[in-house]
């Protein structure tokens, strides 16, 4: 049984149909470059390498630090969470740009969030 998705994801399969229709080429071809992309970038990060796109962002390797933990239901007892490499992902400023404008359209607009608010919408809130 397939997991059920929010109609506001993109998936894997939705970015090859809408581009497979944007630029009239087959969907079977364009699922092997983005599984080709995916598979270079995993392969580049997984050697430690930092991959950069010009105004989209940066995915970089970061050592998290070893922590301790709760376990919610035995808060007594700490659980050793141990250090560990994690991807992570800063965005450029083009696209800082469009999703901060997007957020102050939506709060102009005063429509409802469709989630929690992130703490940049709340800056962005916090500055009006």
């Amino acid at each position: 049984m397939a997991a059920k998705t929010k109609s506001n994801t993109m998936t894997k399969k939705k970015l090859v149909h809408q581009i497979s229709q944007d630029k009239g080429i087959h969907p079977n071809d364009v699922r092997h470059v983005i599984q080709s992309f995916l598979d270079k970038m995993t392969d580049s990060l997984s050697r430690g390498d930092r991959l950069e796109f010009r105004d989209f962002g940066v995915f970089e390797v970061v050592q998290r630090k070893q922590k301790i933990g709760r376990n919610p239901k035995r808060a007594e007892q700490p659980i050793v969470i141990p250090a560990r490499n994690a991807v992570k992902f800063t965005p450029g400023k083009k696209m800082r740009k469009r999703i901060e404008a997007r957020i102050e359209a939506r709060i102009e607009a005063k429509e409802k969030p469709v989630a929690k608010r992130t703490k940049l919408e709340k800056e962005v809130a916090l500055a009006r």
